[in-house]
């Protein structure tokens, strides 16, 4: 897998994201002097949370013959204590189908696991910089 981001105008913040056959965005808010026009960076580290725990609720329902139609993922960021070390996001699941609830319990403790619930709390990621 390769990601590719580059400056999409010169002089601008926003990026073009490109991840495999795909293309994504990213900018900086107004305040931070960006136009506001794509999410931020903290944005898609949030948002691949909610993916990652959507993904595999219906893979693991698809897996188990669960009657799910479809799942929605609210994440809630709390930064304010960033800077201290603390990174706070509440997620909040909705699984939607002809589940009865003992399935419906078993698809949320199956995504508490989810790959980037564990990357983001429990792996040293390591991270090397070099030029290009």
């Amino acid at each position: 897998m390769s990601i590719q981001c580059q400056t999409e105008t010169p002089g601008a913040f926003r990026q073009t994201i490109t991840i495999n056959a795909h293309t994504l965005h990213a900018d900086l808010g107004l305040a931070a002097g960006g136009q506001d026009s794509a999410p931020g960076a903290h944005d898609l580290f949030d948002a691949s949370l909610a993916a990652c725990k959507a993904l595999t609720a219906a893979r693991y329902a698809k897996t188990k013959g669960f009657a799910l139609d479809r799942v929605e993922a609210f994440v809630e960021r709390d930064d304010s204590k960033e800077a201290e070390g603390s990174y706070v996001l509440r997620v909040k699941l909705g699984f939607f189908g002809a589940l009865s609830e003992q399935e419906k319990q078993r698809i949320y403790s199956v995504v508490s696991h989810c790959p980037i619930h564990k990357l983001m709390t429990s792996s040293t990621v390591e991270i090397e910089t070099a030029a290009l």
